[in-house]
């Protein structure tokens, strides 16, 4: 319906501009990573006064404060000295890591369960989650003296299991079952269909994202005053439609920064489609931030914000950058943190995230890491740092072959780290699967050329490769 047609209906005021803010989102798309929306005629939208029809508010935020801060700790903001110095800006880490159920999931989930009646208390609650939700929603529920049944897809690892037990005690029932998320998910709504229990989503309900958003203001007030920049990790946006909530309207000149996995920037996809959209497939290994569609309560806190002028920048970051981020945390800051929590400390190494001379605050949203993983991030990084390279190469079967290339190939800082061969007795070369870390990136060249001077034959996989998955 156009604006004509609408004061020809006598459509009131307020349902028009509320109708016309509507047209403006769906013509939304995506620019610099973040929201430009235009109007009908395709010319920019300035500024305006109000929010309109906007689940959650800088109010909402600011009245979720208080109730949130007796439960969930004061959690760090600290000065980093690694990256400002890498960046030249003023970089601070806020430590949602060290949060008491070690990721800032508990903000949202206290909120909204402390915001219901007694009655739907009484009835329960039911959610689904293998990871921080969880243990968000089993500390909540203890601590308001309710139940929650909280429902594990089988592949959650026992340390999680046990963690979210010891958290809820009594007052929560874990129901293990199905092999994905998805099933967990569609259990725990069809428990609450039976039983009346209320559900607790891990991201889209206005009083989750408000809570989440208390780590903006709380940020702010350790500073002392807003930064210029404040990056995000977005998975499906509930942590990022609160802060941005809140600092639009409060510090209004501090740019936002939003964080995807690049196998997993479903908040993009909603930007360019208008509204949320469900991706066919997700790469997992950001698995806190690996969501499929993003919610629709956070998308419309974004796609609002940008109407009024106060777009979210969007930005993603591979795999790769991610592990770079996190061994570099771990090994220089102490930091252990989970894929999902090194996504904004990890978009500090794109361009024009932050700029020389500025300040920024990077949320560190979880530290829920199982440490046998780390073997595959350390794998990841050497990958993206240059260093770790793998070829498929075609020995002669002949004796000394292996001992050529090892003597005339391999640089004298060069390592094979992986080498698996197959003889074949009725050809006359042999194929083996061949990892070698080199010195330093800039060794690749000299090491391509010593291959092409051999007499094997040589093809150097790519991380694009569907092969190279097995070998990460």
């Amino acid at each position: 319906m156009t604006s004509s047609q609408r004061r020809d209906l006598a459509v009131p005021a307020v349902l028009d501009e509320a109708l016309t803010g509507l047209d403006a989102i769906l013509t939304s798309h995506r620019d610099r990573g973040g929201f430009r929306v235009l109007d009908r005629r395709g010319r920019p939208i300035g500024a305006r006064p109000t929010l309109v029809g906007v689940p959650v508010t800088a109010d909402d935020v600011d009245a979720a404060y208080a109730p949130v801060s007796r439960v969930a700790l004061r959690t760090a903001l600290e000065r980093n000295t690694r990256l400002s110095e890498a960046t030249g800006a003023q970089v601070w880490l806020k430590r949602e890591d060290l949060q008491v159920v070690r990721s800032y999931k508990l903000r949202g989930a206290f909120h909204m369960i402390a915001r219901l009646d007694p009655d739907e208390r009484a009835r329960g609650l039911v959610a689904a989650s293998a990871g921080n939700h969880a243990q968000g929603v089993a500390y909540a529920a203890r601590a308001l003296g309710t139940t929650a049944r909280i429902y594990l897809p089988r592949t959650t690892p026992r340390q999680k299991r046990d963690r979210i037990a010891t958290l809820g005690g009594p007052h929560v029932q874990l129901i293990v079952g199905g092999e994905t998320y998805d099933a967990a998910s569609a259990a725990a709504y069809e428990d609450a269909s039976r039983t009346g229990a209320t559900v607790v989503p891990a991201f889209d309900h206005p009083d989750v994202i408000a809570g989440q958003g208390t780590v903006a203001r709380e940020a702010v007030e350790q500073r002392g005053g807003a930064p210029d920049v404040v990056v995000v990790p977005v998975g499906g946006g509930g942590l990022v439609a609160g802060m941005a909530a809140w600092l639009a309207a409060r510090h209004p000149h501090t740019r936002i920064v939003g964080v995807e996995p690049s196998g997993a920037a479903s908040m993009a996809a909603a930007v360019v489609s208008g509204g949320p959209v469900t991706l066919d497939e997700v790469d997992a290994f950001v698995d806190g931030a690996a969501v499929r569609r993003v919610g629709d309560h956070s998308y419309a806190v974004l796609a609002e914000l940008a109407r009024i002028g106060h777009a979210v920048e969007l930005v993603t970051v591979d795999p790769g950058m991610v592990s770079e981020e996190m061994l570099a945390l771990f090994e220089v800051d102490g930091v252990i943190a989970e894929p999902a929590g090194a996504l904004a400390a990890a978009a500090l190494r794109l361009p024009d995230v932050v700029a020389a001379g500025e300040s920024a605050v990077a949320v560190v949203s979880g530290g829920n890491h199982d440490v046998s993983r780390y073997a595959e991030v350390i794998e990841r990084a050497l990958v993206s740092r240059g260093v770790k390279h793998y070829w498929l190469v075609e020995f002669p079967q002949e004796p000394g072959a292996l001992r050529r290339f090892l003597d005339e190939v391999l640089g004298p800082d060069d390592d094979i780290t992986l080498f698996e061969y197959v003889k074949r007795h009725n050809r006359e070369t042999g194929p083996a699967l061949v990892g070698i870390e080199l010195g330093s990136p800039d060794a690749l060249g000299g090491l391509v050329g010593r291959l092409e001077d051999s007499p094997v034959r040589a093809k150097k996989l790519s991380p694009d490769d569907p092969a190279f998955q097995f070998l990460v």
